[in-house]
Parts: structure tokens; sequence; C-alpha cells
């Protein structure tokens, strides 16, 4: 495991039920947070998901100055099983693929779906997936059902990962710098106001860094056919069983002192990647006791096909942390906990949500993947209350 150097904080834990009026955020002081995500990812993977239609972003165009070599990256193929697969999935709704030109001339995989009815006012939400997943774990229930909301949804696949392309086959797909500046890059080309950006796991610390260097001018917009800095800014942000902004150190000790079993089965599972083999040891990592065999198979072919490359290299994103705080004056942020979270703890939670200096809501009876676990809507339904009375 790699430790990563952190401190720990105690508050006390808001939990949400599914009905229930959602609680009025407050701003503890700021500590450190942590975080335990085991991912070294070198899994393989080259696929496009469902394809009604492939819509191909010209936004890019030629960059000069950008001098990207075609032989340090590839091109992902089209077509592959994972297509067949993700059509079995329980899911509905009409899901439109784009491919997204970065200005290294590097292509995004994003799967979208259309407003319902009349958005004007709704704010886009765009989606960022963790470690072993890619933009398909949001198309399977969260883009149709706030599609029919009345939010345009973008799920995101970041490079290296899903049908994205891969910057290089001998390194990750990025850090989570440049994850944050290809997030920003598209939104700016994408989104004609300001939209809400949900990270989950290890994409809660990408969309921490975006919250570090984002405009907060929201009467603004920008858009760049290259890297721009500031990123375009957010209407709110969403921080799924994140990433804390500082490490794991503190939870692995917790792990091991109190949950010694549990302790040995993540590292099996993550680090050693035996949920890729191990359909029970996929579903007690990642979902409810009660999700089916048959649904937790087809995740679990998925998430192991999901990453081309690692999604991080995790020693040089130690010198990294802990992420900065969000700029002042930055967007609401929520920050989400699973009750029966495997991989992480509630303090984990706790601590994120300190030094984001709100409070976290814990959902109760759902497990580390909310958006594809059985109490999947009680997750989204939170977050829909909570931009229906804060943003």
């Amino acid at each position: 495991m790699v430790a990563l150097v952190s401190t720990a904080s105690c508050i006390h834990s808001c939990k949400w039920s599914p009905g229930a009026a959602f609680p009025r955020l407050c701003a503890p002081s700021l500590v450190s947070g942590i975080f335990h995500d085991m991912c070294r990812v070198s899994l393989s993977h080259s696929s496009a998901f469902r394809s009604p239609k492939s819509v191909y972003s010209s936004c890019g165009g030629n960059f000069p100055g950008d001098r990207v070599s075609k032989r340090l990256h590839t091109r992902a193929k089209v077509g592959t099983s994972v297509e067949e697969q993700l059509r079995e999935l329980p899911g509905d709704g009409k899901l439109n693929k784009i491919w997204h030109l970065l200005p290294s001339g590097l292509r995004l995989e994003v799967l979208s779906t259309e407003a319902c009815e009349n958005s004007e006012k709704k704010p886009p939400l765009v989606f960022v997936h963790g470690s072993y997943h890619a933009a398909w774990c949001w198309a399977v229930h969260w883009l149709p059902y706030f599609s029919s909301l009345g939010y345009d949804c973008y799920a995101i696949s970041l490079l290296g990962q899903g049908a994205s392309d891969v910057p290089s086959e001998s390194g990750p797909g990025g850090t989570i710098q440049t994850h944050a500046r290809d997030i920003s890059h598209f939104i700016s080309q994408h989104c004609i106001q300001p939209p809400v950006l949900v990270g989950h796991s290890f994409g809660g610390l990408v969309v921490q860094y975006y919250l570090s260097q984002l405009s907060t001018d929201t009467m603004t917009s920008i858009k760049s056919y290259g890297w721009s800095e500031p990123y375009p800014p957010l209407a709110g942000a969403v921080l799924a069983c994140s990433v804390p902004p500082t490490g794991n150190t503190a939870v692995v000790k917790r792990f091991l002192m109190s949950r010694p079993i549990a302790s040995i089965k993540v590292t099996l599972s993550l680090a050693a990647k035996m949920f890729a083999t191990s359909v029970s040891l996929c579903r007690e990592t990642f979902f409810s006791p009660s999700m089916p065999e048959g649904d937790v198979a087809h995740y679990q072919k998925l998430m192991k096909e999901s990453s081309k490359v690692p999604l991080f290299d995790l020693r040089n994103l130690n010198s990294t942390l802990p992420v900065p705080p969000p700029v002042k004056n930055s967007p609401s942020i929520l920050v989400l906990g699973a009750e029966n979270d495997f991989i992480l703890d509630k303090q984990g939670i706790e601590e994120t949500a300190s030094y984001m200096g709100t409070k976290e809501v814990i959902v109760p009876g759902i497990a580390h993947d909310i958006m594809l676990d059985m109490g999947w809507r009680d997750a989204a339904n939170v977050l829909e209350s909570w931009m229906q009375t804060t943003l």
C-alpha cells in the first residue's frame, strides 16, 4: 500500500433519509483530509460503449505548439465486446457519444443524455469517474435519471480510461492537474452555462483540484481552443465517496487497527486487483450484499477493462498533495458519503467535508459505487435535493 501523509479530524455527520428535507449545510473550520484508493491500474481495455450515434467534436482544430508525436499515444478501438456488455446492463435512456478533441490531439470519450424537458434554468451536469471505472458507470442509472429531471448530462472517460485515447503506453493517463485541465477544456466547449461538476472516488480528487483553479466570475464565459486558466466557472461541485485532499495514511492505520480483516480484503481487491477475478470480492468492495450476482458480474467485466493504463502514478501524486483549497468565493460543494463504504471510512468523508468548509451527508444503506449500487436512486435524490435548495 502507498501511504500518503495526512491528519485526521472528527466532526458529526449529517445522515440523510429518502423523502426528508435536505439538511442545511454549515461551514466548520478547515482541516486536512485523508483517503485510501489503492488503485495501481494496469488492466487492458479498448472499447466504445453503447453507440446510438457518434458526434465528433471540432473544437480543437490545429493547435500550434502542441507537438504530440502520434507514436506516443494510441487511439481507442471502437466496437468491442464492452459495447454489448453495457447494452445488457439495467439502464434506460438514449445515449449519445461525443469524441472531444483536446489541444494535444488526444480524444476524450464522453457519454451524454439530453434533458427531457426545458432545462434552460438548470445547469448541465458533468460526471468524473474514479479508478477502475469510466464514463459507462454514470450511464447506467444517473445519466437517464437526471436527464429525465431536466438536466443535460455528460460523463467523461479520463485519458487512458474507457474508450478515451492513451497519452503514453508506458505511463499513467495523467495527473490530477492534467485530468482537471482536460475537464476544463471540455466544459469550455460544451457547457453554455456553468455546470455542476460531480467526481466519484479518485475523480473527486480531480474535482478538488479544479476547484482550486477555477474562475469565480459566473458571468464570464471562458471559451478557449487551447489550454487556459483560470478554469471555467461552476454552478456547484459534488465530491462523492471522494479521495480526501491529503492522502491515505490515517485511513489505512484506522483500518489496520479496527478492521484488520477488511484491510487485508481491500488490499487484495484493489492493490492486487483480485476484484477482477472474484465476483464475491468485487461485490464486497464496491456494492451492497443484495446486488444481484448477474449485475455484479457485468460491472466486474466493465471495471477490469476500464483502464488501459493507470489513472495516476501514485508515487508522483504523493508529492503534489495536499490539493490546494478551493478558491475564495468558490461555488457550493456537496460532500457525499456512503454508510456501507468498504473502501473509505466515515472519518475520511468527514475530513474531506471539513477541508472543503462544509458538512458531509452520509447516504444510508449504500456502498462505495453510489451511482451503480442498489440504492443509487437515494443518492441521486440527495444530489437533486441539494441542487434544488442550494444552487
